[in-house]
């Protein structure tokens, strides 16, 4: 790839970081799972450069159209808050897992397969605070179809919504954390998308649900992951996962503040749980132990012990 294409991509995306308050903190040249050439960037928080985050794009990505800046732009800023989260990798399910999401290998790429279907690949954890070794290897996969209706098959563009199928099939049962094994299916299909309202839709919730994940959010990602640090309530990402807006995440986490769950900041988006909310550690780890149970294959015992009636 060429040096000029490579200058042209890290200057709008240092420029578009530094909108959002993020520098690069270093940048070099890898290659895809494709074997495409890519450029990693990591970017760190202006304001506090330990924290960072790995973004990874095609060199030949052409980020001079609009829409795509728009996109990456709000991509970036969303990032940044995330950031400020004290572990901006982890995420929490409607079954109350707490899960980090590392090693996704972007951009997608072709299957080898022959199926007309793109591919990342990556890794989910149960991160419980007891350095669980449970895991499961994921291959996201969308038809070409599909991937119409993405602007570019890049990580700012899919990350969000491969994120919540991820969740979404967690929720299903569909997935199971392991000690070791092969890589799991995570197919993304236009019943996550109505083209009607073009948005992504993963769960219809009401506003308990939304209750009890907020609190949950705060009570693994802030305190029991996070040193009671501040959390991020109202994320876009957790919007589109539980089929929601940004002011109702914001009304709910000031439900849970009325309800002495948790401390809201200043600016109604972070909050730190309270100790009443930490007093309910037997009901969060038996949340866990039952939706780990819910995700495990269950067999015919019977079959197993090799006595069946065939």
């Amino acid at each position: 790839m060429s040096t000029t294409l490579q200058t042209a991509l890290s200057g709008q995306v240092a420029d578009a970081a530094a909108v959002a308050g993020l520098t690069i903190a270093s940048s070099e040249s890898a290659l895809a799972s494709s074997g495409a050439a890519t450029t990693k960037f990591i970017l760190a928080l202006a304001s506090d450069p330990s924290k960072t985050e790995l973004l990874e794009l095609s060199e030949n990505l052409d980020l001079s159209r609009a829409d795509l800046i728009s996109d990456l732009q709000v991509y970036l800023a969303e990032t940044a808050k995330r950031l400020r989260n004290p572990r901006p990798d982890v995420y929490v399910t409607l079954h109350g897992l707490p899960l980090t999401f590392g090693k996704f290998n972007w951009p997608f790429h072709s299957s080898t397969s022959g199926a007309d279907t793109l591919l990342v690949h990556g890794e989910i954890k149960l991160e419980d605070g007891t350095d669980s070794v449970l895991h499961a290897k994921i291959s996201a996969s969308m038809t070409v179809t599909f991937a119409e209706i993405v602007p570019a098959p890049e990580q700012p563009f899919a990350e969000a919504f491969i994120y919540n199928a991820v969740r979404k099939t967690m929720d299903q049962g569909q997935l199971e954390l392991v000690k070791s094994g092969n890589r799991q299916p995570v197919p993304v299909t236009t019943r996550y998308y109505s083209r009607w309202q073009k948005k992504f839709t993963f769960n219809d919730t009401s506003s308990e649900q939304r209750h009890n994940y907020l609190a949950a959010k705060a009570y693994w990602l802030s305190g029991v992951l996070g040193e009671r640090k501040p959390v991020w309530l109202t994320d876009p990402r957790d919007a589109q996962y539980l089929n929601t807006t940004v002011d109702e995440l914001k009304k709910t986490a000031e439900d849970l503040a009325a309800d002495g769950l948790i401390l809201l900041s200043a600016d109604m988006e972070f909050a730190t749980p309270t100790d009443a909310l930490m007093g309910h550690k037997a009901e969060y780890d038996l949340e866990v132990q039952q939706a780990l149970t819910f995700i495990k294959p269950s067999f015919n015992e019977d079959m197993r012990g090799g006595h069946t009636n065939m």
